[in-house]
């Protein structure tokens, strides 16, 4: 009985763990974030105001990249793309 409760808990801390990496694996570094942003910068066909906006929120997040605040810079990127109908 014995074995088959700490059978039990093993798998449970095991699957937890999968879970947890999962969720880790969906953030991803503002690097990343910001070349797929750039890259999709180039072939934007955005109006001046637009552009100005997309490049804002570029520099904004840029320096929270800089700042190793990777969440606020991915909203400012995501912000951008957005804009950008990406």
């Amino acid at each position: 009985m014995n074995k088959l409760i700490a059978a039990a808990v093993l798998t449970a801390s095991i699957g937890a763990g999968l879970v947890s990496s999962y969720a880790n694996a969906a953030n991803v570094p503002c690097e990343e974030m910001l070349k797929d942003m750039r890259v999709a910068k180039t072939s934007a066909k955005l109006s001046d105001a637009d552009m100005a906006k997309v490049n804002e929120l570029e520099t904004k997040a840029v320096e929270r990249c800089n700042a190793d605040d990777d969440a606020r810079s991915d909203a400012f990127l995501t912000e951008a793309m957005k804009i950008m109908g990406k």
